[in-house]
């Protein structure tokens, strides 16, 4: 796996490895010798807005390639929250949450208060204002108050793909 591969990079590694796959949006090159047997836990992937996806996909990826069933909820942040109730019912399958929020980065409290596995909270880099590249998200998800909730670095998506994986992998 090599994450933050740029596409002129992909082409560049395609012509010396043909099997070599690559999802744009995470901006992650793969190469799987054999499928891997799917853990049996679910894992789902939220973002809070679209300009959070290219975080949650690489972390959605990560999950995919080291064999977890996921599934993604994006654009489901606090502003809309109407949108994360109507996803009730599968939050509370999941044997851990991951959720991706620039702006102020709430979306990772209101979701560990809802559900009852670990949250993996990934402040984004998005964001108006005083947002401060991700270090407005960051500082509301390591203070928060609701337990459950571990914070990877920002725009760190492949670190909570991985987190998330290891816990589901228990």
């Amino acid at each position: 796996m090599l994450t933050r591969l740029s596409k002129d990079n992909f082409a560049y590694l395609k012509k010396l490895i043909p099997r070599l796959k690559y999802n744009v949006l995470a901006r992650i090159g793969y190469y799987l010798q054999r499928k891997k047997e799917l853990k049996k836990g679910l894992v789902i992937v939220m973002c809070a807005g679209t300009s959070d996806i290219p975080v949650a996909e690489e972390a959605f990826v990560t999950l995919e390639i080291m064999g977890n069933r996921a599934i993604k909820l994006y654009d489901v942040g606090v502003a809309g929250v109407h949108r994360l109730m109507k996803n009730m019912d599968m939050l509370k399958k999941a044997h851990v949450v991951i959720v991706a929020a620039g702006m102020e980065g709430a979306l990772a409290s209101l979701v560990s208060g809802l559900v009852s596995c670990p949250v993996v909270a990934v402040p984004t880099s998005c964001g108006y204002g005083a947002n401060f590249g991700g270090l407005s998200a960051l500082l509301t998800m390591l203070n928060s108050c609701s337990p459950g909730v571990a914070t990877v670095n920002i725009d760190n998506g492949f670190g909570a793909g991985y987190l998330a994986s290891l816990i589901n992998n228990k």
